[in-house]
């Protein structure tokens, strides 16, 4: 590749840019496409949030001064913004597929697998974004790397009243004591109550939807009978293949009533060497994203097999985390790796907020300067490489959530 990679059409980097770019934000990123984004000034990122309604400008006899306001409930924040970014290789032969003359069929098979890469990398950098929105809303906080390995955590302070974690007789799946009407109800009570907003929105997995569907009283309301048609569930050929979320959203008076099951993977490579029946503290090189209850799948690279426990903790400072039995089998540190899938939303949380108060929206995405062009939003460039001969291709963002109305959440843990 003595020219390089810059006389290939398809790896200019404006043309890269544009293609990039023009990926939209997938329409599963629900609270990206929600909130908008802003720039700030520098990466250090500043806002301030609310909670308490607007009230009313008072009274005054004519000619006097004007009273002295200021809005209740005002914190100012403060957070550096998250970073993130990867990069993909371009091999000698993939590059060549790309110039060549004449082998119309294997240029656009390498066409199409750029494409296709590309994609995924957009794809891998707009999740990044939205497991940030989710845990904001659904934790109110969420941990990240900063310069020099650096664990960073941002809290948003959303008020101990707005999350509630439910006792084990009124959980939603199997408590004796549960009214998920009152539920929904006491929340959508609160917010309107504290900030004045109108709930119109509410997150939740098929999980929990399911749970919602199942309950007796729910079902009673919802019979053909007492209200709608009866078309809680979706049918075909008679056979239960679904619930239907707008029935149940109009039967809450939420006008969006929104079933996430999008879902993210980790993967981190093995430090330290897992010894089948004794290993309960896996050593990985990325703890970050990890977290307690979810299912560390172990995978043996070269058997190409995989065994499944479930994480009980994990130790941020130290590196690892803990299953709670330990593998039957042995994995080779550096050579074996484990993965984690887990939705935005989990299995045990119902999300209800209002988008908007007095008709401003609660939240927003503040994008930060990155690079010596200080760059505002998703990044893509290259560069080749001589030995091997090659190309690497990389996206990169940088910004961070940040949450006005702290009060127009309400998070229960319903399980």
């Amino acid at each position: 590749m003595p020219r390089g990679s810059s006389d290939i059409p398809d790896l200019r980097l404006s043309r890269i840019d544009k293609l990039v770019t023009s990926f939209m934000t997938p329409p599963s990123m629900v609270l990206t496409n929600l909130f908008g984004s802003s720039d700030a000034d520098s990466s250090t990122i500043k806002w301030e949030s609310q909670e308490g309604n607007r009230g009313m400008t008072p009274f005054v006899p004519p000619g006097s001064p004007a009273e002295v306001t200021s809005p209740q409930g005002v914190a100012a924040h403060s957070a550096e913004a998250a970073f993130w970014k990867e990069k993909m290789y371009c091999d000698e032969e993939f590059l060549n597929n790309l110039r060549k003359e004449g082998t119309e069929s294997q240029y656009l098979a390498a066409r199409a697998r750029l494409a296709r890469e590309l994609k995924s990398m957009r794809g891998r950098a707009d999740r990044r974004k939205e497991w940030m929105f989710a845990k904001m809303f659904e934790n109110g906080e969420f941990a990240y790397s900063q310069k020099g390995g650096v664990k960073a955590t941002v809290d948003y302070d959303i008020p101990s009243s707005h999350v509630s974690s439910l006792a084990t007789d009124y959980k939603w799946e199997a408590g004796t004591s549960r009214d998920i009407l009152k539920d929904i109800m006491d929340a959508k009570i609160t917010i309107s109550r504290d900030c004045n907003g109108i709930v119109d929105y509410a997150i939740c997995n098929s999980t929990v939807l399911k749970f919602m569907a199942l309950d007796d009283s729910i079902q009673t309301l919802l019979q053909s009978s007492a209200f709608g048609k009866g078309d809680l569930f979706k049918k075909a050929g008679g056979k239960l293949i679904g619930v239907n979320a707008p029935v149940m959203g109009s039967l809450l008076d939420i006008k969006n009533l929104v079933v996430y099951d999008e879902r993210y993977v980790v993967k981190a490579w093995l430090t330290a060497v897992v010894t089948g029946g004794s290993t309960v503290n896996i050593y990985v090189d990325d703890i970050t994203d990890f977290e307690a209850g979810g299912t560390l799948r172990f995978h043996d690279s070269s058997a190409g097999t995989y065994e499944d426990e479930t994480i009980s903790s994990v130790s941020v400072e130290a590196g690892y985390v803990t299953v709670s039995t330990a593998p039957t089998a042995s994995f080779k540190a550096a050579e074996d790796y484990v993965t984690m899938t887990r939705s935005f939303i989990p299995d045990d949380k119902f999300v209800m907020f209002a988008s908007q108060v007095d008709g401003q929206k609660i939240a927003e995405f503040k994008q930060a300067p990155f690079g010596l062009d200080r760059h505002y939003g998703i990044k893509t460039d290259s560069w080749d490489e001589n030995d091997p001969e090659g190309s690497w291709i990389r996206v990169q963002n940088k910004g961070l959530p940040v949450l006005y109305q702290r009060d127009a959440i309400f998070v229960y843990d319903v399980n």
